[in-house]
């Protein structure tokens, strides 16, 4: 476990997935992230990598060749290196193995920077085509953030806060897959009112979400949280039935849709990134 650490947070890590797994303040004396108990869901924050969601039948085409993969990829469930540069900075780094390249066939430099200022933590991604010829991948955050995290506040107690939204458009999943159907939530005052049947049935998709800050906030007490986010085309929001969390997820790519063919050069929300270029994406969350 390698820990961060500056006046303000105290953030742990793991070197499996490097995965967050802590996210402490000193001011509130709260914990923000949820615990990983696996009653309702055993993991904190992982990366989605070479995929987000989940794949038609597992599987997909590249160059006339079927592979499988499983939901949200490979990336949580392998060990990082990790580099700390300082108490508050610490780079982790994936790249392809023999295992990897089974399953997917690109040569790659993951890497994820967690790095502690004042009172915000900001991940940034890293990935680096380091093969001979163009990768494709996606590319997904899946933090879930404990609520309530008060004695005194319970779960219909808190709301999202959007700062760039007054109307919501969700896209349907169906056993996983991006159906066709989409249904609208409008927002009262930017509010999103969370209720354990917001999430009956699966995560809620989004593709033209416009907002790039979202707010975990509640009507008892001034706790809360800001987690901001760019350039990611599409969100997810979930939590697993009746789970005392949410998961605020922006997505570089997305589940396969019903019809998708499966060939993942024209999957939505691919990533083609060219032999020795490097792409990069944020977020940040900052506590209160």
């Amino acid at each position: 476990m390698i820990t961060l650490e500056n006046q303000y947070l105290k953030v742990k890590l793991a070197d499996k997935g490097a995965e967050l797994q802590s996210l402490y303040s000193k001011e509130t004396a709260l914990e923000y992230l949820w615990n990983a108990d696996p009653k309702f869901w055993a993991k904190h924050s992982p990366v989605l990598f070479p995929i987000v969601g989940s794949l038609k039948d597992n599987s997909y085409i590249f160059q006339g060749k079927n592979y499988s993969l499983p939901r949200h990829g490979f990336a949580r469930d392998h060990v990082f290196t990790a580099m700390q540069n300082s108490d508050s900075e610490v780079v982790f780094s994936l790249k392809q193995t023999d295992d990897t390249l089974k399953v997917y066939p690109f040569y790659f430099d993951l890497k994820l920077k967690y790095e502690l200022i004042d009172r915000k933590l900001n991940l940034t991604y890293e990935v680096k085509n380091t093969g001979k010829s163009a990768m494709y991948f996606s590319l997904g955050a899946h933090p879930a953030f404990a609520v309530p995290n008060t004695p005194d506040t319970v779960y219909e107690d808190y709301y999202l806060a959007f700062n760039d939204d007054e109307k919501l458009t969700y896209w349907k999943l169906a056993d996983g897959l991006v159906d066709n159907e989409t249904e609208n939530i409008d927002l009262n005052g930017h509010k999103l009112n969370l209720k354990a049947s917001l999430f009956d049935n699966d995560a809620l998709v989004f593709k033209t979400l416009q907002s790039s800050c979202i707010s975990l906030l509640n009507t008892k007490n001034d706790y809360g949280l800001h987690f901001h986010f760019e350039e990611f085309p599409f969100f997810g929001i979930w939590a697993a039935p009746q789970a005392p969390f949410v998961c605020l997820e922006p997505w570089c790519g997305v589940a396969d849709g019903i019809n998708h063919n499966q060939d993942l050069t024209r999957k939505e929300g691919i990533i083609k990134l060219p032999k020795g270029e490097s792409w990069t994406r944020f977020w940040e969350v900052e506590c209160f």
